[in-house]
């Protein structure tokens, strides 16, 4: 030791550092970008502000001596880890890198992992995590699935209290699928990310079906059908991009409130232009975002699972540089009914703003429930409760803007006063009702209708009737479920005023462990 200088000592450490930084070699880096893939730390610079990732554990290596393992040891073990900074805040980082043993997770490589999760927890910090892996690591057995509990463990523990992003840029199968499944929002690559718990070969050798790794796994299936994932990138790139700005709508932790930004837009803005997007006519569609984006700063809306139950819109934006989460029925899909995909979009978004303190605001034009065997079959009731149990459950500021129907128990389900809104507003055009004016026409008229010697014209007379009568905001109004029946350009100013209204808001519930919720 006295026979060494500072500076050979420095210099091993360089050398440590830079062996660490190459990962699993420069043929494994070359073939990663000939696959189209960024390598870890590439990624993680994507992600975080220029210059500000700080390496944690670089010099970690795996213990294992199991069939050969001893002479397969790399610095870091298949994973990078730290933190650094997104728009200036603190947000912690691992990012599996696949050039290192497949990105296999062994003992160490889990120990990395959750050492992040448990610094992200306990600092208030968002953590991140990259997945790129071959999954757990066969030579280190029940070591390896030992990490994978110990951090699904500590992706729950976290849940609610820091949000927890999942990015699968290449392949997650098996177990290592459930910590994605355990965080708040999931984003996948397309052609790059797979997520499934059995492969291919596993499918054809027990039920005898073809079908490939993209068919089961990827992007477009997990964003389209499934409903796992909640963003769809065509690049690695725009993958980032999403992260980042999801980041921007979301407070570091829980104990804060989401991030004020000056978006220059006027809160008291008024759009006449709202008066011709929503038809009078309840049987016509349109596209509830065309409403949206008339209402939100500069137009300005992040939405959130685009590709999957299309029939309900869920996203971020700001009003009046207020951050919010938006819930709408969207007229133009399945006539904006619910059923068992939209009820379960909707309501793990209310959850999650409402875990983070975003404001809920709800546009409403909701026809029922879709009936039918396949969806009672499927478990409309269990799955529409979630809806109702999220809405009841939520603390955060709750206000509903009613555009046209909002007819029978959908109308319930949606926010209504009696499920906690703080504020409800409605549209001139906004029908509130036990169901819409033809049925109700048809059951309360019957037999006048049946007695007429013009039926038809009897018919549409009684639908007018019972429309001027009943299917108004006004009787709803008149007995304090709707707070204000407001024109549509005055929306954008009625719904700054709410928030700002609630933004202390304090609700106190009678203590208890947790609730149970459906299904």
């Amino acid at each position: 030791m006295a026979d060494r200088t500072i500076d050979q000592l420095c210099e091993k450490l360089i050398a440590k550092r830079e062996k660490a930084e190459q990962g699993g070699g420069e043929k494994a880096i070359a073939k990663q970008h000939e696959k189209g893939k960024l390598t870890a730390r590439e990624r993680i610079n994507k992600i975080l502000d220029p210059g500000s990732f700080v390496e944690l554990d670089e010099t970690v290596e795996h213990r294992c001596s199991n069939f050969g393992m001893e002479k397969t040891v790399f610095p870091g073990d298949g994973v990078v880890t730290g933190y650094g900074t997104v728009d200036g805040r603190i947000v912690y980082v691992f990012s599996q890198d696949f050039t290192v043993i497949g990105g296999s997770l062994g003992e160490a490589h889990a120990n990395k992992i959750c050492k992040v999760l448990e610094l992200s927890t306990q600092n208030g910090a968002p953590c991140v995590g990259i997945n790129d892996s071959g999954g757990a690591r066969i030579q280190e057995a029940v070591d390896a699935l030992s990490g994978y509990g110990k951090i699904f463990f500590r992706n729950v523990k976290a849940s609610g209290v820091v949000p927890q992003l999942s990015v699968i840029a290449g392949p997650c199968a098996g177990g290592a699928v459930y910590s994605p499944a355990l965080t708040d929002l999931i984003y996948m690559v397309d052609k790059v990310g797979i997520m499934h718990i059995t492969g291919p070969q596993v499918i054809k050798a027990v039920t005898g079906e073809d079908v490939t790794s993209e068919q089961i796994g990827g992007a477009k299936a997990h964003n389209q059908k499934s409903g796992v994932a909640h963003f769809f990138a065509s690049t690695e790139d725009e993958c980032y991009d999403q992260v980042r700005k999801t980041l921007s709508f979301l407070p570091s932790n829980n104990l804060e409130d989401p991030p004020f930004k000056e978006t220059g837009d006027d809160p008291k803005r008024a759009d006449l232009e709202l008066r011709s997007i929503v038809p009078p006519d309840p049987n016509k569609g349109y596209d509830v975002r065309d409403v949206i984006k008339k209402v939100v700063d500069n137009t300005d809306f992040f939405e959130v699972q685009g590709l999957h139950a299309q029939n309900i819109v869920t996203g971020f934006a700001r009003v009046g540089g207020k951050v919010i989460g938006i819930i709408a029925n969207q007229a133009k899909v399945m006539a904006g009914c619910l059923d068992i995909d939209a009820s379960c979009k909707a309501a793990r978004h209310i959850r999650l703003c409402d875990s983070f303190n975003v404001p809920i605001v709800t546009f409403v034009d909701v026809p029922g429930y879709l009936p039918g065997l396949t969806q009672e079959m499927g478990g409309i009731i269990k799955h529409g409760a979630k809806l109702l149990y999220a809405y009841s459950e939520a603390t955060a500021p709750k206000i509903t803007i009613v555009l046209r129907k909002a007819y029978g128990g959908s109308y319930l389900g949606m926010c209504s006063k009696d499920l906690g809104a703080d504020v409800v507003l409605a549209w001139p055009q906004a029908e509130i009702a036990v169901m819409g004016a033809e049925g109700a026409a048809n059951i309360i008229f019957r037999k006048e209708i049946d007695a007429a010697e013009d039926k038809a014209a009897t018919r549409a007379a009684k639908i007018e009737e019972y429309r001027e009568a009943f299917a108004t905001p006004y009787p709803a109004a008149a007995r304090g479920f709707v707070d204000r029946v407001i024109l549509p350009e005055e929306t954008r100013p009625a719904l700054y005023e709410a928030l700002v209204m609630t933004e202390n808001k304090k609700e106190l519930r009678p203590k208890r462990k947790h609730g149970v919720m459906p299904g």
